[in-house]
């Protein structure tokens, strides 16, 4: 089974880049003027975006630097136990929900400090696949648009990282403990 996975990983994206090539080709596209107009488009995106990138990045410095974090999760703690989930997995698991790059950086140290093969390497790693950066794409995209009511947005996207930590949780521990 691992064979199988490290085999599609290493050839999805080369194969879906050529897929995608080979359509726009037979459709007569001219693939290199629309991918250089897409990324002007990509470009002028990114120059707007950035007040909302800075805003919520000095929103997840203070929500860290303010010790919110560390009391959140021993809040949470007696319940992360219940579910089998250790509570070292938690702060990188509320951080993605904010900033994708951070909870990297959460991650990376939870693999420095336990190791890739731990129960916590695992669920962390899976988690971090398996769930989005709700907060992010609301402030980021949403606010690239001009989109100020997000409605039910932020209450789904936050139901859905849930039900991915718990999914995570879950798996690894019924396939690896």
């Amino acid at each position: 089974m691992t064979a199988v996975l490290e085999a599609i990983s290493v050839w999805a994206i080369p194969v879906v880049v050529a897929l995608v090539c080979f359509y726009a080709i037979c459709k007569k596209v001219p693939v290199y003027s629309v991918f250089t107009e897409g990324a002007k488009e990509g470009f002028s995106t990114a120059i707007m975006i950035i007040p909302y990138l800075v805003a919520m990045l000095c929103a997840i410095g203070m929500f860290r630097a303010s010790g919110a974090m560390d009391w959140l999760c021993d809040a949470l703690s007696p319940v992360t136990n219940l579910i089998g989930m250790p509570s070292e997995v938690l702060p990188m698991a509320i951080m993605r929900s904010f900033s994708g790059g951070g909870a990297e950086g959460m991650m990376a140290e939870l693999l420095e400090t336990f190791g890739t093969q731990s129960q916590i390497g695992r669920i962390a790693s899976v988690a971090l696949g398996s769930t989005e950066t709700t907060f992010y794409v609301v402030a980021v995209y949403f606010g690239s648009v001009g989109i100020s009511n997000t409605r039910h947005s932020i209450a789904a996207g936050l139901l859905g990282d849930l039900a991915s930590l718990l999914a995570s949780v879950f798996i690894v521990n019924i396939m690896w403990f």
